[in-house]
């Protein structure tokens, strides 16, 4: 028997069961669930994110809702109002009626023939957003979730802001959704007289979303919705925080840990923005097992002892070479029964006028002070914000970073014993601009004795965010501040024999947009300090272990046009503009249990001339389509956004075709002044 005809044998699936809602709508699930569901009664977990089940997501739902329906429990793959075959406008990101929406499938869910009256959520990004969202909302039903990759601060970690400065990913994360949020619904579920009916109404109702979320540069209610650090009290569900070092919403894990008063566990890998059972880049883990062991403990009140597992498991990555394709990072499992973890102490380190980090605390005095303008391309060894991981599938890490460092403002020292840094870190930095408008970017690397230099942890300010993200200021030029940034979580050695590195740069493109000017930033060494949480080599933590990773398997699918990825820089030496070109090709597959052929090419281009501020330039493009003997449907869409030293610039084109024929087109167009940005 195939593992396959095992897990037929197990489960079964419903490919749609509509869940109405008190307003007369329904969205569209899919159901996994075990042989017996009915004659026994079974907990539900729900995944609720708006990518499409019956297509889009379709291949990785197999894996894991087919895994815990073998397992015990009933799944629901939802697709949230106005996306897949679900009724409604999806509006935007996080709305009320989304949530209000989850109140009622979870209810609807715990009151089924085959329930045992007890749900769960779990879900990466978006669905990891939805199961925190809900959580706070405290439907009596939901017992638990395991969020991964999300966040408790709209603002402060999400995919457009960070520090206070506008990140390129509103706009790579924004173009996506542009197109996604138009997409039309599956023929075969909503009817052959009704989809393009409800994909009209899709297009009618279209926003230019990313515009939107610049119309809100500050952290304005519109961002404190959804955000449940407003009140960490208000969930009172078990949860299971899950991260990676290399993705983009790390420092959640640790918040969540630190400030829930309901039961929470944080486990974070050297992952990018992916499932720990996918690992990448690896170690992967037997992420289910620990999901089955939680899901256990909360959903079946099987004494199991999961409340009483470590606070915090980490990897602590071992010393490597920068490699932005790697997919795999040397390291080992440790475990915190605590967190904040005693033993974890922070180190400072102070600057010298000489270009040195120095013992333990900030000199004083005032003279001599250092000096730096980055060049605008600062930045272009920079991992992104939020990389995926994908080792030489697409190589959005950080590669060698002495290209960088030569732009900066560097403050070094040798190790005379390995430093093992475990969590946040701070660069706390007397500071002054000759211009109103700046922002600072603050890396902290390897050296190693061959001149390698290794991104370890960053972190960017907009200084006129000095003093928080709700009412920022102009700066004065001339006058010095004292201001934090906050570095990113991190679980790293850097070796005994090596040199720890301060950057400090006045840029940090493509994954910030620049200041209005060109700035030069004045640092008064004596009065700053870089402060790092450091794992004495008394306190090693005790050792971690997970089993190895297990999926179900996944549908049928045949190839027919390779993807590609495609990842370029290049530097035009008269005019100084540099270019980068991210291209994702998903190819065209067909799903053998549907017919549907599918494919998506995502393209960014993103461009800066190296002295001129008003030169930035980010192009996404997208496309969409799906290909049966009844349907032959595909979205394009395009957004454009530039800048001058007092406004945004944002375009963005829509061009839906049926069977090859032009059958909507929106254009949008918006310019929007810069707030403090």
């Amino acid at each position: 028997m195939t593992k396959t005809d095992r897990y037929r044998a197990r489960t079964r699936t419903v490919e749609i069961e509509w869940i109405p809602m008190k307003d007369g709508r329904r969205l569209a699930a899919r159901l996994f669930m075990p042989k017996d569901a009915g004659a026994k009664q079974y907990p539900a977990i729900l995944e609720y994110i708006p990518y499409r089940r019956r297509d889009g997501t379709r291949l990785g739902d197999d894996t894991m809702h087919l895994w815990f329906a073998a397992n015990g429990y009933v799944t629901a793959r939802v697709d949230i109002s106005g996306t897949g075959d679900s009724d409604g406008l999806v509006g935007d990101e996080y709305v009320k009626r989304e949530q209000d929406d989850a109140l009622e499938i979870i209810e609807w869910l715990g009151t089924q023939p085959w329930s045992s009256g007890t749900v769960g959520m779990i879900g990466i990004s978006w669905g990891g957003f939805s199961g925190l969202q809900a959580a706070a909302r405290r439907p009596p039903r939901l017992k638990a979730i395991v969020t991964m990759c999300s966040t408790d601060d709209r603002y402060a970690c999400d995919a457009h802001y960070l520090g206070g400065c506008l990140l390129n990913d509103n706009f790579n994360w924004g173009g996506a959704f542009f197109n996604y949020a138009a997409l039309p619904p599956d023929p075969a579920i909503v009817g052959a007289d009704k989809w393009r009916e409800i994909w009209r109404r899709r297009i009618d109702a279209h926003r230019l979303i990313p515009a939107e979320w610049m119309k809100h540069q500050r952290r304005d209610a519109f961002w404190k919705h959804g955000s449940v650090c407003e009140n960490y009290d208000a969930i009172e569900c078990a949860v299971l925080a899950v991260g990676g070092y290399l993705d983009g919403y790390t420092r959640t894990v640790f918040r969540l840990v630190e400030n829930l008063k309901a039961p929470c566990k944080g486990l974070i890998g050297p992952w990018g923005h992916k499932e720990p059972q996918v690992g990448f880049p690896g170690p992967a883990i037997g992420f289910l097992e620990e999901c089955k062991r939680w899901w256990d403990r909360w959903l079946k009140d099987i004494a199991n002892g999961a409340e009483k597992d470590p606070a915090m498991r980490l990897w602590l990555t071992d010393p490597a070479t920068p490699d932005p394709v790697a997919e795999t990072r040397p390291g080992k499992w440790i475990e915190f029964p605590k967190w904040p973890a005693p033993a974890i102490k922070a180190r400072d380190f102070g600057l010298s006028a000489e270009g040195t980090l120095t013992t333990n605390k900030r000199a004083g005095g005032t003279k001599p002070l250092r000096q730096i303008r980055s060049p605008l391309t600062t930045g272009s060894a920079h991992q992104e914000w939020c990389p995926f991981g994908l080792g030489r599938l697409a190589p959005d890490g950080a590669s060698d970073q002495r290209e960088d460092d030569g732009d900066s403002l560097c403050f070094d020292v040798p190790l005379k014993e390995d430093l093992r840094i475990a969590g946040f870190g701070w660069a706390k930095l007397r500071i002054k601009t000759d211009k109103p408008q700046a922002l600072v970017s603050v890396r902290v690397n390897d050296v190693a004795p061959d001149g390698a230099s290794t991104l370890v942890t960053f972190g960017v300010l907009n200084l006129s965010h000095r003093d928080g993200h709700e009412r920022p200021k102009p700066l004065k030029p001339g006058q010095f501040y004292d201001v934090a940034v906050e570095l990113k979580p991190v679980g790293q050695v850097v070796p005994k024999g090596h040199k720890l590195r301060l950057a400090i740069a006045s840029a940090n493109w493509p994954m910030v947009w620049p200041s209005p000017d060109t700035p030069t930033l004045t640092i008064n060494p004596a009065r700053s300090a870089l402060s790092l949480p450091i794992l004495p080599a008394s306190a090693r933590g005790r050792p971690a272990r997970f089993a190895k990773p297990s999926f179900a398997p996944e549908g049928e699918t045949t190839v027919l046009q390779a993807g590609k990825q495609v990842r370029t820089r290049s530097v035009n030496i008269e005019t100084q503009v540099m270019d980068l070109l991210v291209v994702s090709d998903d190819g065209r597959y067909r799903i053998e249990e549907t017919g549907t052929e599918v494919g998506a090419t995502y393209t960014r281009r993103m461009s800066i001339q190296r002295g001129d501020p008003t030169s930035p330039r980010t192009e996404v493009e997208y496309r969409s389509s799906f290909h049966r003997a009844d349907w032959n449907a595909r979205l394009d869409t395009a957004i454009v956004v530039t800048s001058d030293r007092r406004h945004f610039y944002i375009k963005g084109k829509l061009t839906a075709y049926d069977d090859d024929t032009v059958f909507a087109e929106r254009n949008f167009d918006e310019k929007i002044s810069r707030d403090n940005m």
